[in-house]
């Protein structure tokens, strides 16, 4: 059985999904690789796999918790798995390339592959995916949008430099 709930955060609503046990998936609204509402899924915000992940998420976009502690059940292959468990390495507030994830994971000259696995992690925000950027340094795909990534990763670098602070998304107006 597959049980989602929903989380209100400053990047949009959040889907949570679990098996009962674990946190399954998180996706952002409109997200590239997301699945879309299935109405047999069971509603339990109460799950206490949801409401973990919802303080934590809580703790995380107040700026106070830097590293996510949930049981988590990620279905992938062998390759997605290890891009997965690594970006679960990368530090908050920092980055790092496809290239240099595909060395870590053992796959030198592999990036598009990471980037495909990356773009397939089906638990963003707590799976860190939006901490990998391109080997220029520049945002390169995301599924959330690189709106929302730009905004996590000057989120988590200001609350490094100068302290909890809760995020704050600013859109501009439509032209």
């Amino acid at each position: 059985m597959t049980y989602a709930t929903t989380f209100g955060s400053p990047i949009g609503r959040l889907t949570l999904l679990s098996d009962g046990e674990a946190l399954t998936g998180l996706y952002m609204e409109d997200h590239r690789h997301g699945p879309a509402w299935n109405p047999e899924w069971a509603r339990e915000a109460g799950l206490p796999a949801f409401s973990c992940a919802s303080a934590q998420l809580a703790a995380y976009f107040a700026g106070e918790l830097q590293e996510f502690d949930l049981p988590l059940q990620a279905d992938g292959s062998e390759f997605q798995t290890a891009v997965w468990n690594e970006l679960r390495r990368i530090p908050y507030g920092e980055t790092t390339s496809y290239g240099e994830l595909a060395r870590r994971v053992g796959s030198p000259g592999s990036s598009r592959a990471v980037g495909l696995a990356n773009g397939r992690n089906p638990i963003s925000i707590v799976v860190p995916c939006h901490r990998v950027i391109g080997a220029s340094g520049k945002l390169t795909g995301y599924g959330g949008g690189l709106e929302r990534k730009a905004a996590l990763l000057d989120f988590e670098r200001d609350v490094r430099m100068f302290g909890p602070h809760p995020l704050e998304v600013r859109s501009e107006p439509a032209r």
